[in-house]
């Protein structure tokens, strides 16, 4: 019987070597079952996931999607916000931010603008959840207008976030001087901006 299969097997084998050559016969030998069964298991995936939740960026627009280190970033920090339709330093925009543990999902959320390169905005996230209160990279800076629910806020210090300007969905306030500085303060001691 095994040998009635392989006769057919390597029939077939060598037409697909004599018309497509080696990498074609590779392609089809070595690597198909390895592709078939990545198929199978991206398939059995989605059933028992389900459908991928709607993502809410509009197509096209670039996300916020890298960070770096702070002191990285290290710069002269200014207080220069403007509502102009630009961002400026102080204040706090909406951007799309992927997730660091899985950048194929990520969440719309404030981001305190602290500088730019370019056509880039450096940024710190910001978070309205209560555990960041003790995590020495997080700084309180209460509440205000980018949080509709009032909800108070923390900003991580510890990364950089390199948002694309044209990324920004709305301009969502001005943090107060006195705040801003408060973050400052931590970026100059702790990260080596000036």
């Amino acid at each position: 019987m095994l040998g009635f299969m392989a006769s057919p097997w390597k029939t077939l084998q060598q037409t697909v070597q004599r018309r497509l050559g080696k990498a074609a016969e590779n392609l089809v030998f070595n690597e198909g079952p390895r592709f078939i069964a990545q198929g199978l298991r991206i398939g059995l995936d989605v059933l028992t996931r389900g459908p991928e939740p709607v993502r809410e960026i509009a197509a096209g627009r670039p996300v916020t999607q890298s960070s770096v280190p702070t002191a990285y970033r290290a710069r002269k920090i200014l207080y220069s916000p403007d509502l102009d339709g630009r961002a400026d330093p102080g204040e706090i925009v909406w951007t799309w931010v992927v997730y660091e543990d899985d950048p194929s999902k990520g969440k719309d959320r404030p981001v305190l603008v602290v500088g730019r390169d370019r056509s880039t905005l450096l940024g710190l996230m910001l978070s309205s959840q209560i555990h960041h209160a003790d995590d020495p990279n997080w700084v309180a800076i209460g509440t205000g207008s980018w949080d509709y629910d009032g909800r108070a806020s923390w900003v991580r210090l510890d990364r950089v976030l390199d948002v694309p300007e044209e990324g920004i969905r709305r301009e969502g306030a001005i943090l107060g001087r006195e705040k801003f500085e408060i973050v400052a303060t931590r970026l100059r001691a702790e990260y080596a901006w000036s």
